[in-house]
């Protein structure tokens, strides 16, 4: 019996103003064969049980498996994995409910001696998800030209069988073993479709790490002191390893196995365990712990299986505990099912790591242990307890993702593995790329998108050696199964600032999601920092955001339909902003406003706005201060009503001088009287004072240098260059734009 882990954190989605997605998801068809004929020779009421058996059968497994059944079209089901929610397997979890509604259609019994029989097709690729309709399933609910790929992949699989799409196959490979068989033809497409057949689930093989560990010194030392100081103190610690899908928490277990080898010359004994997803039983991985322990391995027979329970067994306990304690690890061994008997083998598993760590130091180490059931961490929690009452040489070691939120005993450790620096993903990606026999050359054009994370370095190198171009746009399956499983961490107004962030180019500010989600000024504000904690954000050293992983934003991104993407792309661009430094052309009837020398309006990460073109008003202006500009950061800026003034604007044309050597001067616009008199301090924008102090002795000396002469009013340039310095009377633009109907204006 296989047990789905249903503790797995899920997300609500209220309203918010993307209705639908691009998704990529896994799309599972199942169809009867032979359906025609069997109808016609049964009567009508036996068809209905026939039928009712079936439809029974395949929602409850698809149910299990997280799956949503988008529709019935006959006979055939059309099931969905991804629709609302991914955590990187879909679909592996796709072809598992596969193979099990193969498996329990064959036990099930049915009308009379009948024995009906499935093709079930698994195919995977991007289709536009309506949301609304995806919790409980809709006609409708998916579009995309995945969903007839599945269709057409049943009609290849013999009865009984599974096939695969290439996509599919590649997700699950490692996981599932599979049979390739001879491409096949299909309607309406130029080459042949290849076809794989899914056998069964495998026991997924531990990963390699024979490469140099690069960077993660401090990290390494830092663990290794907190179990050094456990086990030499005998004062149990629970460290947590944590960090996101691909930043290389496995290596740095593999790595502290290595070096934590010994401790005072004495060995150090480690039991180390990986949880796979959604192991078959709940108590999997403490099984595993046991075969680890007395060396068995899997396809053992149960003669050599009960002779090394028996010589791990008797050093450790009585005869008579032995010849107990031997049946109930066999029992744990064969159903680790969290039943009575595999509980008591798991009891006396926890019992066997507490006296070794009475003769000597041990650590327990559990790899993924976020995708274990309730039942392991209950086994931890119990065997971490028990060795602190007892003061024994233990720790444990835990390995996971952040979002894992399990309560830990006693004193507990969490060091996060961060990003590698940019040199230090230079030397992995230099690595990689050599032992993959490929230039290293590549070097510069793959470093900008591996986001410090070495799990997406080693997945780039590895399109590459496939023939594909990662540089091109496109994501390796990996990492966009990986971004994408940690963007459906969050829903609501979370996801709503994620996708609208996605659409930004350069920097991230609060201001301009605000904008582009037509939300209130302020709103996003909380929700950033949040995902900032999160670990999907980081604040900028200049202002603003950026996404901790470049994979992450183009993710965020397509996930957006067209329609939505340009809406929100045109409503951040009018964000008032500074573009360029531009001057006025000549307005004989406006008159100069005086200015103090420290004063400039409407400046934001050292530009200047375009103004306000053609007799378009402007709604708002931006004020920053000049130095932090010159300076090269970029706050998010504040905002300063701006009179909408007169449908009449100067020209605006192009000053090629850098910004950092200008004495800017305020200008009134043609048609408006400026202010009888201007505070000092301040500028004169449009009718409107803004109190700017700023310091001379922070701006560069060619500004301090400049004198202010007198000349004609709307032209702004520099002295020395034909033009008058003093300050510049910046405009923002604004793009008018449309709400899209039918979108909500707020979440």
């Amino acid at each position: 019996m296989i047990t789905i882990v249903a503790d797995r954190p899920r997300t609500d989605y209220p309203h918010w103003p993307v209705p639908a997605e691009r998704r990529t998801v896994t799309v599972l068809f199942v169809d009867i064969v032979g359906s025609t004929a069997l109808v016609d020779r049964l009567d009508p009421e036996d068809v209905r049980a026939l039928q009712r058996a079936y439809f029974d059968t395949v929602a409850g497994v698809l149910h299990r498996w997280q799956g949503v059944v988008e529709k019935y079209v006959g006979d055939a089901v059309m099931a969905l994995f991804g629709a609302r929610h991914s955590d990187g397997f879909d679909a592996y979890r796709a072809v598992r409910a596969g193979l099990e509604i193969q498996a329990a259609l064959d036990r099930r019994s049915t009308v009379g001696d009948i024995r009906l029989r499935v093709r079930v097709g698994v195919a995977t690729g991007e289709v536009v998800v309506d949301l609304g309709d995806a919790v409980s399933g809709g006609h409708g609910v998916a579009s995309g030209a995945v969903i007839t790929t599945a269709a057409r992949l049943q009609e290849y699989a013999p009865p009984g069988a599974v096939a695969l799409c290439a996509t599919t196959a590649r997700a699950t490979a490692g996981l599932i073993a599979q049979r390739q068989l001879v491409s096949v033809p299909v309607s309406g497409r130029v080459s042949p479709m290849p076809v794989w057949h899914a056998v069964g689930p495998i026991r997924p093989s531990v990963a390699r790490h024979d490469g140099p560990l690069i960077g993660r010194r401090r990290e390494l030392a830092t663990i290794s002191e907190q179990l050094t100081r456990a086990l030499r103190e005998r004062s149990p610690r629970w460290v947590s390893v944590v960090g996101p899908t691909g930043s290389g928490r496995s290596r740095m277990l593999h790595e502290l196995t290595r070096t934590l080898s010994t401790m005072d010359d004495v060995s150090v004994r480690w039991c180390v365990v990986g949880c796979p997803p959604y192991p078959d039983q709940v108590l999997a991985p403490v099984a595993e712990l046991v075969r680890n322990l007395a060396g068995i391995r899997h396809g053992d027979g149960p003669a050599t299986v009960r002779k090394r329970l028996t010589d791990t067994l008797t050093p450790l306990f009585t005869p008579d505990r032995v010849a107990a304690a031997v049946p109930a690890l066999q029992q744990l061994l064969a159903v680790p099912d969290g039943g009575a008997d595999a509980l008591t083998g798991a009891a006396i598993c926890r019992d066997v790591l507490l006296r070794l760590a009475a003769d000597g130091p041990l650590v327990v180490a559990v790899d993924d242990v976020d995708r274990a059931a309730p039942a392991v961490s209950r086994f931890l929690h119990a065997l971490f307890s028990t060795a602190t009452a007892r003061e024994l040489p233990l720790a444990v070691l835990t390995v996971h993702q952040p979002q894992w939120a399990d309560t830990r005993p006693g004193p507990a450790r969490r060091v996060a593995i961060r990003p590698l620096a940019t040199v230090q993903s230079g030397r992995l990606l230099r690595h990689l790329l050599a032992r993959a026999g490929q230039p290293v050359a590549l070097v510069d054009r793959l470093l900008p998108l591996v986001g410090g994370r070495p799990g997406h370095a080693a997945a780039y190198v590895a399109a590459i050696t496939t023939c594909a171009d990662p540089t091109a746009g496109g994501l390796p399956d990996a990492v966009r199964r990986a971004a994408g499983a940690e963007l459906d961490r969050f829903g609501g107004e979370h996801r709503a600032v994620l996708m609208a962030a996605g659409t930004l180019d350069g920097g991230i500010s609060g201001a301009a999601i605000d904008r582009a989600l037509d939300w209130a000024p302020g709103r996003s504000a909380a929700a950033l920092r949040d995902l900032v904690t999160a670990g999907l954000l980081l604040p900028r050293r200049g202002g603003g955001y950026a996404f901790t992983a470049p994979a992450l934003r183009q993710v965020a991104a397509e996930r957006l339909p067209r329609a939505l993407r340009a809406v929100f792309a045109r409503r951040a661009a009018g964000t008032p902003r500074l573009h360029s430094v531009h001057s006025l052309a000549r307005q004989p009837d406006s008159r100069a406003a005086a200015v103090h020398p420290g004063a400039v309006s409407a400046v934001s990460a050292g530009t200047v706005s375009a103004g306000t073109v053609s007799g378009s008003p402007a709604r708002h202006a931006e004020v920053v201060r000049l130095d932090t500009a010159l300076a090269g950061s970029a706050p998010v800026p504040r905002r300063t009503p701006v009179s909408a003034g007169t449908p009449s604007a100067a020209a605006i044309h192009d000053i090629s001088s850098p910004l950092g050597v200008r004495r800017l001067r305020a200008v009134g616009s043609a048609g408006h009287a400026p202010p009888d008199r201007t505070l000092p301090g301040s500028v004169s924008h449009t009718g409107t004072l803004t109190q700017l102090p700023l310091r001379a002795d922070r701006l560069p000396a060619a500004n301090r240098a400049a004198p202010a002469v007198p000349g004609p009013a709307g032209r702004l340039t520099r002295a020395g260059v034909g033009a008058l310095p003093g300050a510049a009377h910046g405009v923002p633009a604004v793009v008018p734009v449309r709400p899209l109907e039918g979108l909500a204006a707020s979440a």
